[in-house]
């Protein structure tokens, strides 16, 4: 195979799979990874990829910012397995804050067994759902709406998160940076709500599917030390748990269920 042809290939494979290793990709197309170096360091120079730790994602501006029903039709089965751990880790009579996100919103999910629950979320999406789980003490952040992602932003919402405390976070990320050891999203007036969120709880879970690792956005929300678990699918890279324990990260990987 001529290297042209292989890059090309490379890049078809990104597109299927979101990211690659060095290994995978020296596996799948059977040549040295040195070779594979090479071409990613050269499509890397054209801004068709982004290198990350091992390996190498399809590249993106990082202000880029899928609509929540897009990213809704993404990676089901790891966000349904992570939102079935994290209610473990709610009790009842706790007081939770939930960020606006796909993975946030398959936790909602998971409530309807609580009877006695205080929850505060800036989601629109997230508060219809939860419209009609009786029980449950539910508020709703006020502020500006933000229709890429269904979130409330802004002074009114930074406001009202100041005024209160909570038991647990459970916060959503667009990308995990494991060498720098920071979380991050595309846009800053979000990044400062998941960072009050983060500040205002006695403990910080991360809901991040595998995709998000290796990937960094505008917006930096918080370190790594700043957050107490994550939770993931066990998609992740071969070095993710070596890594996130660097930074003091309690971390779970999860199995989703077959089809």
């Amino acid at each position: 195979m001529f290297m042209e042809e292989r890059k090309a290939q490379i890049l078809d494979y990104l597109r299927h799979m979101s990211r690659a290793s060095v290994q995978d990709l020296s596996s799948h197309f059977n040549v040295s990874d040195s070779t594979i170096r090479r071409d990613l360091k050269e499509l890397e120079e054209t801004d068709s990829i982004q290198r990350t730790h091992g390996g190498a994602i399809l590249s993106q501006t990082v202000s880029f910012e899928p609509a929540m029903r897009e990213k809704e039709k993404n990676y089901t089965a790891e966000k349904k397995a992570i939102a079935r751990k994290a209610v473990e880790f709610i009790n009842s009579g706790d007081a939770i804050l939930l960020d606006s996100g796909t993975t946030t919103y398959e936790l909602v999910k998971e409530l309807k067994t609580f009877s006695h629950l205080s929850i505060v979320t800036n989601s629109i999406i997230i508060i219809q759902e939860l419209a009609h789980i009786p029980g449950l003490d539910v508020m709703l952040l006020g502020g500006n709406l933000r229709r890429e992602t269904s979130a409330l932003v802004g002074p009114f919402a930074e406001q009202s998160l100041s005024m209160i405390r909570v038991d647990k976070a459970f916060i959503g990320t667009n990308g995990i940076d494991l060498e720098e050891g920071i979380i991050t999203t595309p846009n800053l007036t979000e990044a400062r709500i998941k960072r009050l969120m983060i500040t205002n709880a006695r403990q910080t879970i991360l809901l991040a599917d595998h995709s998000k690792i290796g990937k960094v956005n505008f917006a930096k929300v918080a370190d790594l030390s700043e957050i107490d678990v994550c939770i993931s699918d066990n998609r992740v890279p071969d070095y993710y748990e070596k890594d996130m324990s660097k930074w003091q990260v309690n971390t779970h990987l999860v199995q989703p269920r077959t089809t």
